[in-house]
């Protein structure tokens, strides 16, 4: 079977939807000829500036601009790298450094970010559209001919030993999602789609490439505020879009207080972390439409289950499942030696499928870690399949907190916790947050003699890492921290409290 680019996604659009709606954002409306000329122009621009097989970085908020870069940088021959907006200082200048990106295309000044590239290219200031708009006297058809196995992003996602990794993908591993959306849950021709989760995560892109497929239009907001979400839902005749639940909630609780007509809604999807029942029954009672939960991770581009009508299954116990794998992708329950467990068994998610990873830039041992020969992708989630192959998740990887959608790592917080003299030992986990679904929280013991309160340790860690890892909870202690006969911290005794009587199963 032939292996799709990008560049079929965008000539198709070119050659079947040339005069239909693409992309929306705030006034700009373009049709998917008028996109498909600007990506020509991306492409003309880069090859000025770039070799094939060079990464470019991408900081922007969404828009149509983000759109057309995702597609067009990897259309080119070239690798994006898309940087999380919600990222500090030191974050985005590892990530852009390790990708050895050459250039950076951003809405906002770069900052330090201008010392890591040979080139900066400003959205914000205009110039961007000026050397767009000359690079249209070279432009010519999107035809570089760049090889499905070669890399067409490196996405960054949070690591457990602290550094980011660079999440290796492909354009087939793209389309291969892009193909096994539009099997497992079909975006029609005269879908409107609503794009509200930042398009530097899987869970703003996933459907990109699956829109130009068929001819639907991609709404894209700047950033999430559920007023303005709904208003747009009434205003766009939205029919689909994914949240991720924080979102939902925010939606339903705007809604519940002044009720919108979203009977356009033919479906919602949500995935990207834990989502209860209550949220998703109440989602059910507002908007009416099918509700689809999708599990996956960058790893996976991003689809591994989808869940659909899963409001059909709200009293029952299949509503904490997270569906079946679509067409083409495999999960197991795997045991320590990556042996497959029966139906029933508790043990590591495993997947494999065409949408799987590479590996993880320049990180091959992290890379043998996850990845076997035989291609199988070990998520670090633990769950079970039922008789039916449906997917149960009962916990996740070690030490991860899954926070309004965002993956925060124990050991980045921790690092920087531990910058400040006074720490002594410290040591973070989640806890239930009805907003956010986990909160980031630390216990701490100072070193003797030593003066520290939660204020001043909070701006410390802002200054190191991303506000959305900053823990929301610092609690003082003046006895060591609990550890094992090795030495290891007892994070589940400091846990326990916090959630003693709520239920941590993933819904």
């Amino acid at each position: 079977m032939r292996v799709y680019t990008i560049n079929d996604s965008i000539n198709r659009a070119r050659s079947l939807h040339r005069d239909r709606l693409g992309v929306v954002h705030g006034e700009t409306r373009r049709t998917y000829g008028e996109l498909a000329e600007r990506i020509d122009r991306v492409g003309a621009l880069l090859r000025q500036l770039t070799a094939p097989g060079d990464r470019v970085a991408l900081w922007s908020l969404n828009s149509d601009v983000f759109l057309e870069l995702f597609m067009g940088i990897p259309a080119a021959g070239r690798i994006i790298v898309p940087h999380n907006t919600r990222w500090a200082e030191p974050e985005l200048v590892y990530a852009t450094e390790d990708a050895g990106a050459r250039v950076l295309i951003c809405d906002r000044d770069p900052g330090a970010l201008a010392g890591s590239v040979d080139r900066v290219i400003r959205i914000d200031t205009g110039e961007y559209e000026s050397l767009l708009a000359e690079a249209s006297t070279v432009v010519h058809p999107v035809d570089c001919r760049v090889d499905p196995e070669s890399l067409a992003g490196l996405f960054y996602t949070g690591g457990t030993t602290g550094a980011s990794k660079g999440v290796m993908l492909t354009h087939g591993n793209l389309m291969a999602n892009a193909v096994q959306t539009q099997m497992a849950q079909p975006i029609l021709d005269d879908d409107r789609y609503l794009t509200i989760a930042p398009m530097f995560h899987a869970a703003g892109l996933y459907s990109a490439l699956a829109l130009p497929l068929v001819g639907a239009v991609n709404i894209v907001m700047g950033g999430f505020d559920p007023a303005a979400s709904l208003d747009t839902i009434v205003a766009e005749g939205i029919t689909c879009l994914i949240a991720v639940p924080t979102m939902l909630a925010a939606l339903c609780e705007t809604q519940a207080a002044s009720p919108r007509d979203t009977s356009s809604l033919r479906w919602i999807s949500h995935g990207a972390s834990p989502v209860t029942l209550e949220v998703l029954r109440r989602t059910d009672s507002l908007f009416g439409c099918e509700l689809i939960h999708l599990y996956g991770s960058t790893e996976t581009a991003p689809l591994a289950t989808v869940f659909r009508h899963e409001e059909q299954f709200l009293d029952d116990d299949r509503a904490k499942s997270c569906g079946v794998p679509p067409p083409g992708v495999s999960i197991a329950i795997v045991g320590p030696a990556g042996e497959h467990l029966p139906a029933g068994s508790t043990g590591e998610v495993a997947v494999r499928g065409p949408n799987v990873m590479v590996g993880y830039w320049n990180k091959p041992e992290q890379t043998a870690e996850v990845l076997a020969s035989d291609g199988w992708y070990r998520s670090g989630d633990v769950g079970y399949l039922d008789d039916d192959g449906y997917l149960f998740l009962v916990d996740r990887a070690k030490d991860m907190i899954v926070s309004g959608g965002e993956n925060v790592y124990c050991t980045e917080v921790e690092d920087a916790i531990y910058t400040h003299p006074a720490v002594l030992e410290a040591t973070v986990f989640g806890v239930p947050d009805e907003q956010w679904g986990e909160a980031v929280q630390a216990v701490v013991v100072l070193r003797p003699g030593m003066v520290l309160d939660a204020a001043e340790l909070t701006a410390h860690c802002k200054q190191r890492i991303g506000g959305y890892k900053v823990p929301k909870g610092i609690d003082f202690q003046s006895e060591p921290l609990p550890k094992s006969g090795p030495g290891k911290v007892l994070k589940r005794v400091l846990r326990e409290p916090y959630w003693s009587g709520k239920d941590r199963a993933i819904n």
